[in-house]
């Protein structure tokens, strides 16, 4: 569980590490805004179209093999990353990481349920939560660290050691745990898979870039041949006897909401951990380093919280703290919608720490209660089902804040009477990333109203 946790860790802290960066490198490679978030979004894409395979390989590979495949690849992508001199070879090298967390990720999640009871998965969720939610929250504070004080290529020099560490841990620790039982490759289960995921948020993610926005026919040939391909793998996996990814998974109500309650939360996370570094380095005009310190606080409160919570499951249930959390998500979402040129950064700090600890609230306890009522042959499935969704909803996420945000800023330019002034660049900024907010508003009331349909599942009885 080292091994897996401290390869998760990095992985999950590269998928928002850039985010802080992302203003440098607009200027260092001379590249847009919309272009740049590529960083982001191409690797949750990457990973929204490997993941769905992982409930495949976890059945046809065993523990370790499974382990140092996806710590060859995370190696591999962060050396290349280190050392890209442009652009295009930072974004394969974005990709080729990918491919190592997207093994690594269900791998982690099927170990705990293989090896944890299900009366005890509430607190290991909760050491799971400190990488899947705690890695992307402390990201921008140490990448502005390392910006600040050496260059956005100790984003992986920093990595790097980690997942070597880990990799040599693993080879001496790690055990086969896995059943493998080799089910059969459907050729076409994959291609309506990749067409399907990755159709829908190459969709999403182009629709930020350049004029025409929505409208464009990229965007809309991508988002028909995403629903019609994903519409045709959903039918497929429901007639297959041994299906690639195993959708009756779904039968099962709390799994679901479960599901839901991670899709909607990672919507609003990564959406808001995108925006708020590009707030306050575009829009306040502060440092990359000023910047992770201001983010800080919430991703400290996070860490504490998310063990807490898991323990708060295990013992209580979560009638409560699921809606709860989610009305303390849309308050502060609320008031972010609000922030100015002149709002205190003692309030960003505040609200962004409610914002970490109201999805602590929401994330362990919907994802343990989830799986738990799933059957053990079901474990890999149920794995993957989340993850992919995961990665989905993050690129969706960040696509569609990034999307709202160039929006409002060319509506406020249209507006402006001198576009040239240089005060205007910021506001513009600020005009944007308060549309973002709102979007994610949207997405929080519509996750509360499913939250209060959450029930605990009583391990033994599952429905």
């Amino acid at each position: 569980m080292i091994s897996l946790l401290l390869a998760g860790f990095i992985g999950m802290f590269n998928e928002t590490a850039l985010n802080v960066a992302l203003s440098d490198l607009i200027d260092l490679f001379h590249i847009s805004a919309s272009t740049a978030q590529w960083l982001t979004t191409g690797y949750l894409l990457a990973l929204g179209i490997l993941v769905p395979i992982s409930g495949l390989l976890l059945q046809w590979f065993s523990t370790r093999q499974l382990f140092i495949a996806s710590l060859i690849f995370s190696i591999l992508g962060t050396l290349v990353a280190a050392l890209a001199p442009g652009f295009e070879i930072l974004m394969i090298a974005r990709v080729i990481q990918a491919a190592g967390v997207a093994l690594m990720l269900p791998l982690m999640f099927n170990t705990v349920l293989v090896i944890i009871p299900a009366e005890k998965r509430g607190g290991a969720y909760g050491l799971i939560g400190l990488v899947l939610v705690v890695a992307p929250a402390v990201g921008p504070t140490i990448t502005g660290l390392l910006i600040e004080k050496l260059s956005w290529n100790w984003i992986f020099w920093l990595s790097l050691p980690i997942l070597v560490i880990s990799f040599l841990f693993g080879m001496r620790f790690m055990q086969n745990i896995s059943t493998i039982t080799k089910p059969k490759i459907d050729i076409f289960s994959l291609i309506f898979s990749t067409l399907g995921f990755g159709g829908i948020v190459f969709a999403f993610s182009s629709a930020g870039e350049g004029e025409g926005g929505w409208g464009t026919t990229k965007v809309v040939f991508s988002m028909v041949v995403g629903v019609l391909g994903l519409m045709i793998f959903i039918i497929r996996q429901l007639k297959m006897k041994q299906p690639m990814m195993e959708l009756r998974a779904f039968r099962h109500p709390m799994f679901t909401i479960g599901t839901l309650m991670i899709f909607f939360t990672l919507i609003l996370m990564l959406s808001a951990m995108l925006v708020l570094p590009i707030y306050l380095i575009r829009g306040l005009g502060l440092s990359a380093f000023t910047t992770g310190l201001v983010l800080l606080p919430g991703g400290i409160l996070n860490a504490i919280m998310l063990p807490i919570m898991g323990r708060v499951f295990d013992k209580f249930g979560l009638k409560w703290v699921v809606p709860s959390g989610y009305v303390i998500i849309t308050v502060t979402l609320w008031f972010l919608s609000g922030i100015t040129i002149a709002t205190p950064l003692a309030l960003i700090i505040v609200l962004h720490s409610c914002l970490m600890i109201g999805i602590s609230m929401v994330w362990m306890p919907s994802q343990a209660n989830g799986l738990n009522q799933l059957p053990p042959e079901l474990y890999p499935h149920g794995s993957a089902i989340m993850n992919t969704l995961q990665q989905l909803a993050g690129a969706i996420g960040t696509a569609v804040a990034v999307s709202i945000m160039t929006g409002g800023m060319n509506s406020f330019m249209k507006d402006v009477a001198d576009k040239a002034a240089p005060g205007n660049g910021p506001l513009a900024w600020i005009a944007g990333i308060q549309d973002a907010f709102i979007f994610a508003i949207v997405v929080a009331i519509v996750g509360l109203f499913f939250a209060f349909f959450i029930k605990r599942v009583h391990v033994g009885k599952q429905q």
